[in-house]
């Protein structure tokens, strides 16, 4: 009898999420959590570090004339310097 009341004292006092304000929040953050606008960012960061990755190999195998403007042009991919 002693025990049973001593267990049901100490789960009397365990916070829930409608007590418990910051548990609330926590719960409502994860319900309503949508991985997917974060993965379509982590997929548009990827594809720009690719592409910075493959005109850097593509400079590194390049002879380029850093007098000539109108190679800088190509390179900025402007029509202006």
């Amino acid at each position: 009898s002693g025990c049973s009341s001593l267990v049901s004292l100490c789960f009397f006092f365990i916070p829930t999420a409608s007590t418990n304000p910051k548990a609330a929040l926590k719960s409502k953050i994860v319900a309503e959590f949508r991985p997917q606008s974060l993965i379509d960012e982590l997929l548009l960061y990827k594809r720009s570090e690719d592409q910075i990755e493959l005109k850097e190999k593509q400079l590194s195998t390049m002879r380029v004339d850093v007098c000539s403007t109108e190679t800088l042009k190509c390179l900025k991919g402007k029509d202006s310097v």
